[in-house]
């Protein structure tokens, strides 16, 4: 899947590659190529150029056929740069090492071409595309930074979002009895908190009614007679404490003039002593704890009893306002759904009445997911389309590629997708490529991420299985991803609507191919569960990621060596018994996979084995370790050159000597002294040492065992 998704791809990719063409190695490629270094600063001129409109560009597409067409011809040719610098990046070091390497080795870059350079006139052609669109920038009217916030706020952009308030029709609510009553339960204990107040969250995905809730718990009767101060305020994605300050101010009816943060929270520090007080907080997005304990201090001046309730997509924005209760709410049962349902779709009429319209509408609902915001906009817009053929219509469109002017569950959800950080938006719409109900592993995902570049950022120590786990994280507290079980394991799975809006967003750019059918097929990334040609490979030459699990192949083809950006091969479960020795070729390959295949013999390659110091800068190595042949190692410094100590992510290391006889003319002392200096790193949880021949163990397993 190319996962050019608007200003999400584009924001993040413009940080890289200014990065990259930055970079001295960049510079030096051009250099040593002859190249004109002119095309190289035009590049980032004109990158830098349109860089500055693209925040505006994403907002403005929904409104302009003429900024979106911008935008998608954009994608097309910042997909066609991002993949040069790929092959750029690709043959500088392989140039680099053909040159150092010795002549046994000059067959394995015969394929590359070091008579002429192949990418001077790719350059000038993109750079020709690039500057026709920076021209149209201006003709669109697209400028830089209209959206900026004030008074430090965090803000995603310009928002048209009708704001909530504490009114709601009890009539059209379904299915939440049971979190109503357990929510003011824990209201109306009073319990002291000493400095504190007791805040309670409600936390779930956009649309599932968490706003209703909150309505429903305050205007209860109960709540009414126990608290005689209420508040009700939209936080929204929109946060500054001045502006929430006076914003509460006025819920407990009381003035709030002027702009000085102090005077105003010693305003409301005496508007709230000695009072018992229900505040609502709807809508919170902002996750900074320096922020809320600054709101939140006049707040705890409040009578013992004093409650806080906050909606919020997002489990971190509980966490960091240190909420006492967290209720995750839960989408609505199948026969809720169905009442709810049938009030909107059918208004009044008997569903029995009409029996095609009643077994369509049972499976448009599945479609819904028990969120109610879904089954009431889908049952207004079907109350509207009240036909049979409107309605098959409907169960065979995509929930998330319905227009805006018939759904408003398309800005729902894509106002959370929104608020995302433009390298996580890249990763959520690389989940398209998983079909409905597809449960995933995280640690294949964060590979699969990493294989297609997106965990590149910039100005950041984080290796990319750090920032892979993150977004996980990130993905799963605004409830996108969901933990589950699947054979006693935890994996991660999507909401079918989620799902939908991942291939909303990723648009023409993802493509699943399935048993035998085919089309135009994207030049990136695909996935396929069935036969594969081997002469494809041929014509797919920039391939990322590549999966072949469950396929029916005996043999891999040679023509795998074409793919020379390939980063993640899966052979998993395949009839494959060898390997080709071409795979040896895949400069760039990080993961390759080969759970229960039927492999038998791995690639000669050009020699037997690898120098222990070849280990030195793969310190992202996963999983197990397995180090044969020590009995080779005779110098104590190249054991110490493989850095075995700074390889944190390794679960498992096994190290074994081999024949005694060759070991022999090694002194007890060197051997005590290579194994010293193989200290593997503390996070090991298991070590296992065959045909060691020392006369003392080194110190470190003490402290590793600890």
């Amino acid at each position: 899947m190319a996962e050019l998704v608007g200003g999400a791809f584009l924001s993040s990719f413009f940080q890289v590659a200014l990065e990259k063409l930055y970079s001295s190695d960049f510079i030096d490629y051009f250099r040593r190529g002859k190249l004109d270094e002119m095309l190289l600063e035009k590049l980032v001129v004109t990158l830098n150029s349109i860089n500055h409109v693209l925040e505006e560009a994403e907002t403005k597409q929904y409104q302009s056929m003429y900024v979106k067409k911008w935008l998608d011809d954009l994608k097309h040719i910042v997909y066609e740069v991002d993949q040069l610098l790929d092959e750029i990046a690709t043959d500088g070091p392989l140039k680099k090492l053909k040159t150092e390497s010795q002549p046994s080795t000059s067959k394995v870059f015969s394929f590359f071409s070091s008579s002429n350079n192949p990418f001077e006139s790719r350059i000038k052609e993109l750079l020709e595309k690039l500057e026709f669109l920076a021209k149209q920038k201006d003709m669109l009217g697209l400028k830089q930074d209209t959206c900026a916030s004030n008074e430090g706020e965090v803000s995603w952009k310009c928002s048209e979002r009708l704001p909530t308030t504490s009114l709601v029709d009890e009539s059209s609510i379904y299915g939440r009895d049971g979190d109503k009553e357990e929510i003011i339960k824990n209201l109306l204990l009073d319990i002291d908190c000493g400095n504190q107040v007791r805040i309670v969250s409600i936390v779930g995905l956009g649309g599932m009614g968490k706003t209703t809730l909150a309505q429903l718990v305050y205007n209860d009767h109960r709540i009414k007679e126990n608290f005689e101060h209420r508040a009700w305020v939209y936080v929204s994605e929109t946060f500054g404490v001045i502006r929430l300050t006076k914003a509460i101010l006025r819920s407990f009816h009381s003035s709030a003039d002027g702009e000085d943060f102090n005077l105003l929270q010693n305003q409301l520090q005496q508007v709230l002593i000695g009072k018992k007080y229900l505040l609502v907080l709807d809508d919170v997005w902002n996750r900074s704890q320096e922020c809320w304990e600054r709101l939140l201090l006049p707040l705890y001046y409040g009578s013992v009893g004093s409650k806080i309730i906050v909606t919020t997509r997002d489990k971190e924005v509980a966490s960091v306002m240190k909420s006492t209760e967290l209720h995750n709410l839960k989408q609505l049962k199948k026969s809720e759904c169905w009442s709810m349902f049938v009030k909107h779709a059918f208004h009044g009429r008997n569903a029995s009445d009409y029996l095609d319209l009643e077994s369509i509408g049972e499976k448009i609902l599945e479609k819904c997911g028990g969120l109610p915001l879904a089954v009431k906009t889908l049952g207004s817009l079907l109350r509207r389309k009240f036909s049979k053929r409107e309605w098959v219509k409907i169960l065979e469109t995509d929930l998330l590629r319905l227009s805006e002017g018939d759904s408003n569950i398309n800005p729902i959800l894509r106002l959370s997708y929104h608020n995302l950080s433009s390298s996580l938006k890249r990763c959520f719409a690389y989940c398209s490529i998983f079909p409905r109900g597809h449960m995933f592993n995280k640690d294949q995902l964060i590979k699969l991420w990493m294989a297609e570049g997106l965990l590149k950022c910039c100005g950041t120590d984080t290796s990319e299985e750090e920032l892979g786990n993150d977004f996980c994280h990130d993905l799963e507290s605004i409830s996108f991803f969901q933990q589950s079980i699947r054979w006693d394991k935890e994996v991660l799975a999507m909401h079918d609507l989620v799902n939908d809006l991942a291939k909303s967003v990723s648009g023409e750019f993802c493509l699943r191919i399935e048993g035998d059918w085919a089309q135009d097929i994207p030049k990136r990334t695909f996935k396929m569960c069935n036969n594969v040609q081997h002469q494809m490979f041929s014509r797919l030459k920039y391939l990322r990621m590549l999966s072949l699990i469950c396929c029916h192949m005996t043999k891999l083809s040679d023509e795998i060596s074409n793919l020379k950006l390939l980063r993640y091969l899966d052979l998993s479960q395949t009839e494959i018994t060898s390997l080709p020795d071409s795979i040896c070729l895949l400069y760039n390959l990080q993961t390759l996979v080969l759970e229960y295949c039927k492999l038998t013999e791995l690639p000669s390659g050009e020699h037997s084995g690898y120098d222990i110091k070849e280990l030195a800068e793969l310190n992202h190595l996963q999983g197990t370790l397995q180090i044969s042949g020590l009995k080779n190692v005779i110098n104590p410094a190249d054991a110490m050159t493989a850095n075995l100590k700074d390889k944190k992510y390794l679960e498992g290391l096994r190290m074994t000597y081999g024949s005694t006889r060759i070991m022999a003319g090694l002194t007890m002392e060197r051997h005590a002294s290579i194994l010293e200096a193989l200290q593997p790193n503390n996070n090991l949880k298991w070590l296992t040492v065959v045909g060691y021949q020392g006369i003392s163990f080194p110190n470190w397993p003490g402290t590793f065992l600890k």
